[in-house]
């Protein structure tokens, strides 16, 4: 089930999905590392959630292989990787 990035606050490009009632996840499909400079731009939309929603989960949703000081960084703001 989808969940509209409007509602957030974040760029309508932005895919969300509603993983179960307390957990969104933030889609992303390409085949390009995501490196730090993307783990920072995740960090901001994932705050951005919970400001609207504090209990909610963030995690992510890819098909792209993580750097690995980036898989530490996300998780170290509590983002896990799916």
């Amino acid at each position: 089930m989808e969940v509209t990035a409007k509602q957030f606050g974040l760029h309508s490009r932005t895919v969300l999905e509603r993983v179960d009632e307390n957990t969104i996840a933030i889609v992303i499909k390409r085949k390009s590392r995501i490196i730090m400079a993307d783990g920072k731009k995740i960090a901001e939309k994932s705050a951005k959630i919970r400001d609207i929603q504090p209990s909610t989960t963030v995690v992510l949703k890819t098909t792209a292989p993580v750097c690995s000081k980036t898989r530490t960084f996300l998780e170290s703001i509590g983002i896990q990787l799916v």
